[in-house]
């Protein structure tokens, strides 16, 4: 009887958490949180300033460069 109430439990917190991660959002607020934590270095060494702040001003940058890149596609594209 307690094995079968074990597995009901586990079933129970799988499918919650399969819900959690399927859901809408949930998936949009975790990615906005892991983009916004990757491009201001939450992962970077805080103790360390130069790493800290080379690792923001350079994922700054990149995604600067990315979305420009983006905006002469579109406009290139466009003009074709």
């Amino acid at each position: 009887m307690a094995e079968r109430q074990d597995s009901d439990d586990e079933s129970r917190r799988i499918i919650e958490r399969v819900a959690r991660e399927t859901d809408p959002a949930s998936f949009m607020a975790r990615t906005a949180k892991g983009a916004r934590d990757h491009v201001a270095a939450a992962d970077a060494d805080q103790s360390d300033p130069i790493e800290y702040w080379g690792t923001r001003i350079g994922r700054a940058l990149g995604f600067v460069i990315a979305i420009g890149l983006l905006i002469w596609l579109v406009v290139f594209v466009s003009q074709s």
